[in-house]
């Protein structure tokens, strides 16, 4: 044992395999971070829906399986083509361009071609959000996009707006244009706001009234 541990030790810290072993080790984290993130996520989804428990849980497993798969393979790709662009850039090392050239690569390759499935949607919608969040503050960094005197007022008043403006379209789309939506969003907002205007039953309530007026009965 002590040999073996030995020899997997000296692959390990062997610096000519330093970046094969960061390509590994990057799919390794991909894989284990979206299953971590996609497992209880997954769980509380499907926990509700109608169905058997074996049913629920292969859905379950797909789910987290195929979000752990894909940024795992992103992993992959992206950090060997960074390898390939810095190895083969004239200074021989990483520049700004080879990041964006092997995040465009991986992000095709990965959640770019064929029928996209709704994990890789909801993946794709979330890195995009915190893009635009991401340039938002970089605009109004110093050297930004926006000019000094402005910098401040759009700082102090950017996300209110943002957040008025997002929650006034979706409501906007929900209501006019529903299709439009993703299925799990337009579903969550038909559940709080398009079956509000039923008419109220014990049974739409979800209060067990006769239960209770059975059990006061009984104390009397």
């Amino acid at each position: 044992m002590d040999g073996i541990r030995k020899a997997v030790e000296g692959i390990v810290l062997d610096p000519q395999l330093a970046d094969i072993l960061a390509i590994v080790k990057g799919a390794r984290n991909g894989f284990t971070y979206g299953a971590k993130i996609r497992f209880p996520h997954a769980l509380v989804m499907v926990l509700f829906r109608s169905g058997t428990l074996r049913e629920k849980l292969k859905l379950v497993s797909k789910a987290t399986f195929q979000h752990a798969r894909n940024l795992a393979t992103f992993a992959t790709i992206y950090k060997t083509a960074l390898l390939f662009l810095r190895n083969t850039s004239p200074e021989g090392k990483e520049s700004s361009p080879h990041t964006f050239i092997a995040g465009l690569i991986g992000g095709y390759m990965v959640f770019g071609r064929g029928i996209q499935s709704s994990v890789n949607q909801q993946i794709v919608i979330y890195v995009f959000a915190r893009v635009v969040l991401g340039l938002a503050r970089l605009s109004v960094q110093k050297g930004g996009a926006i000019p000094r005197e402005f910098r401040d007022r759009v700082t102090n008043n950017a996300w209110p707006v943002f957040a008025a403006l997002s929650w006034a379209a979706v409501m906007w789309l929900y209501r006019w244009q529903p299709e439009t939506l993703q299925p799990s969003l337009k579903s969550s907002m038909k559940y709080m706001y398009g079956l509000t205007h039923l008419v109220f039953t014990i049974r739409t309530i979800g209060i067990p009234l006769g239960h209770f007026c059975c059990r006061t009965s009984k104390h009397r």
